[in-house]
């Protein structure tokens, strides 16, 4: 009924921390990580940077190795509406080299208890299909797959339809 889990695979000495200042470790890490979470976005320069950091509504969470590495990331998002406080997990990524080490366990076990902390009474996010790992991971942490459409709307591309 148990399965074993290779624990030599895990990284030790990884620690969780809330950016709180913007770095050239930070805007250099930002600058190796986005690229394997997205293609179409570039990533943030300091100065977004900065405005997440100065934001109450975004934590930018780092995992960061015993070598002051960064690791990975991952932002959650908290902000009340009228029925309670809100969470979303969003933009997380982990470095390739670093990829099945439990790195992505620890980022988002830290953001549920921030959000929790937070009085948030559930966590959401998103994840495309083809992540088949994070899925996995996600399941695992106890994230459950929800029964609902999401939708978007592209503001970019309704622009140049009215220009």
């Amino acid at each position: 009924p148990f399965r074993s889990v290779d624990n030599s695979r895990k990284l030790t000495g990884v620690k969780i921390i809330e950016a709180a200042e913007v770095t050239e470790a930070l805007v250099s890490a930002m600058e190796r990580l986005i690229p394997q979470l997205s293609r179409s976005n570039p990533a943030p320069s300091p100065e977004q940077l900065q405005m997440m950091i100065d934001s109450d509504s975004s934590h930018l969470l780092l995992a960061v190795g015993d070598d002051d590495t960064i690791l990975g990331s991952l932002t959650l998002v908290l902000f009340r509406i009228p029925t309670g406080v809100r969470a979303w997990i969003e933009d997380v990524v982990v470095d390739g080299e670093a990829r099945g080490m439990g790195v992505g366990d620890q980022l988002n076990r830290f953001a549920l208890d921030m959000a929790r902390e937070h009085g948030a009474v559930s966590v959401d996010l998103t994840s495309r299909p083809t992540r088949e790992a994070a899925n996995r991971l996600y399941k695992r942490i106890g994230f459950e797959q929800r029964s609902t459409n999401v939708y978007r709307f592209d503001l970019k591309a309704a622009q140049s339809h009215t220009d």
